[in-house]
């Protein structure tokens, strides 16, 4: 029988890498808890036509990437969650979070599935943070998400990035504008790959943000979003960019820039990441006030998120060795038993140290002296603890300081005092 391994587009994450995941998510955790955001956490399946109404059905996702089943035969289809704001924004429908408050602001760290082929960056299952602002999408809202998202980076101290905005209109210029842009492609249509074909048909949009030089350059001539934007739509988004001036975020309007979702209108925004080569976008949002009445809200629901690829900012922030330093946190102590036949009384030290909140360790292999040391200053423990059989009649142990090589001798209840979490080192 052949070894397993793991599926295709999935990848393991050993005790190595945690550090840096762990590291990123406690500045994500307290950068939201700055801003006022809390944290939610919704199925990771729900059912397919919530994303089939969110999304759009002529989307790529929608019409390829996602994961579908129905768990029992005549069961409704059922779908590992594609992206995440569609979940939560069913969530707070559901959970009638509106009669508790005007506005909601909800956090997520979660694991997302998409059916797409694999490459750097991008896997079939992969993680995203992101931030959704429900019940507000005025100019001061959107800029308060896009500048946390912001500070996150900058608190993370990634550089480089570029925060490219737009505005989409409304719902009403969106489609005008959809309807001007199919008729100015179709007439090149005949030299488009199938891809930018199905585009095409399904949703123009995608095809402003083609790779592809030869697409590029018909799309230079195309018509222009701006020029389908009304007044009101405009002098929003000159408020947002006002707004986000004044927090010092730097920005470039790219009037090219769109958002694949359909659910998207107004402001739309991207950050790309010079270290991610041509798939450069490490996270982006939007304000979707529509969204809610497609998932049955009886009226809409002003709304502005964001989300970021969390295996993305991982490989840009690798990149630029911000990752180096972390390492998984070692033992406080770190015991070393020097005679095998005393493991029962070293369990009761380690227990009794751990049940005063020093993170503690011993060796379950029956490993020599020396082989102990080597695995206490490997894992990067702080002290050693050497317990012998002169030890355990005196109760008084030998302590070194792996740092400084300096040893002294006390009881468990003295080593307690000392090491205890609040009381130094």
């Amino acid at each position: 029988m052949s070894q397993y391994r793991a599926v295709k587009g999935t990848k393991d994450i050993f005790p190595g890498e945690i550090a840096s995941w762990k590291h990123i998510e406690k500045v994500i955790h307290r950068v939201a808890d700055l801003y006022g955001f809390q944290e939610v956490r919704t199925p990771v399946f729900e059912y397919t036509e919530l994303f089939q109404r969110s999304i759009g059905e002529t989307t790529d996702i929608v019409g390829k990437e996602m994961f579908t089943f129905r768990p029992e035969e005549r069961g409704q289809s059922i779908t590992l969650r594609p992206e995440m704001t569609a979940g939560v924004m069913r969530a707070y429908i559901q959970g009638g979070l509106a009669a508790s408050a005007p506005v909601h602001k909800l956090y997520y760290i979660a694991e997302l599935f998409r059916k797409e082929r694999p490459q750097a960056g991008r896997q079939r299952q992969f993680s995203q943070f992101g931030a959704e602002l429900i019940g507000s999408s005025s100019p001061e809202a959107v800029a308060e998400v896009i500048g946390m998202m912001m500070q996150v980076f900058a608190d993370l101290g990634v550089a480089g990035l570029k925060l490219r905005v737009n505005s989409l209109g409304d719902l009403d210029d969106r489609k005008h504008y959809i309807k001007a842009l199919r008729e100015y492609l179709e007439p090149y249509s005949a030299g488009f790959d199938d891809v930018t074909k199905e585009r095409l048909g399904k949703n123009p949009l995608r095809i402003l943000d083609s790779k592809d030089l030869d697409i590029q350059e018909v799309v230079a001539g195309a018509p222009k979003l701006r020029d389908y934007i009304s007044v009101s739509a405009v002098d929003e988004f000159e408020r947002v960019l006002r707004y986000l001036d004044e927090k010092g975020v730097a920005y470039v309007i790219d009037p090219l820039l769109v958002r694949g979702l359909d659910y998207y209108c107004h402001t739309a925004f991207e950050v790309i990441s010079p270290e991610l080569g041509a798939q450069d976008a490490i996270g982006g949002g939007g304000r979707y006030d529509g969204l809610a009445k497609q998932l049955g809200s009886k009226a809409d629901i002003p709304a502005v998120g964001f989300a970021v690829g969390m295996e993305r900012l991982l490989i840009t922030m690798e990149k630029q060795g911000l990752l180096e330093h972390l390492e998984p946190e070692g033992p406080q102590v770190y015991i070393v038993l020097q005679d095998p036949r005393l493991v029962g009384e070293a369990v009761g030290i380690c227990d009794a140290l751990r049940k005063s909140g020093i993170k503690s360790l011993m060796d379950l292999a029956g490993r020599s002296m020396r082989a102990q040391m080597r695995e206490a200053n490997k894992i990067g423990a702080a002290y050693a603890l050497f317990i012998g059989q002169s030890e355990m009649q005196s109760q008084v142990f030998g302590l070194k300081n792996l740092k400084t090589s300096e040893q002294e001798s006390l009881s468990v209840r003295d080593i307690i005092g000392k090491l205890k979490p609040g009381r130094g080192m």
